[in-house]
């Protein structure tokens, strides 16, 4: 088995690929003629997008995303953080937290995204040395 996408749940699927692309460099690897579905290149791992009506169709009620009360989050690694944050927010992500040095090593800042996804973009976790 393996750990293709994560789908996030948008109002807007054109416009959600398009502020990762300006935010964050991804860029757009698929977007459904009916717009109601994309994805983005990020990896190995693809980060896809699918409209709230979409899932609705399938029965289900897609909850209002927080970053005060995040149900998950997303990190995207990068070796320059500030440049990177700066990028997000000038593209029109949400500052939720500064740069800041983690008790663990890691430099960390997070914003939100317009649906209110909460993203952390860090440096690479410091993982210690067996022995």
């Amino acid at each position: 088995m393996q750990f293709r996408y994560t789908i996030l749940y948008v109002a807007d699927v054109p416009a959600s690929l398009t502020f990762y692309q300006a935010a964050f460099g991804f860029e757009i690897a698929f977007l459904h003629a009916g717009k109601d579905y994309g994805e983005l290149k990020t990896g190995e791992t693809k980060l896809a997008f699918a409209a709230k009506d979409l899932i609705r169709q399938q029965g289900r009620a897609p909850q209002a995303q927080s970053p005060a009360t995040p149900a998950f989050g997303l990190s995207f690694e990068t070796s320059d953080i500030a440049a990177d944050l700066a990028r997000a927010v000038s593209a029109g992500a949400t500052l939720e937290h500064q740069v800041k040095e983690e008790p663990w090593g890691q430099t960390t800042a997070s914003v939100s995204d317009p649906d209110g996804y909460l993203i952390e973009i860090c440096s690479p976790v410091q993982v210690p040395s067996a022995g």
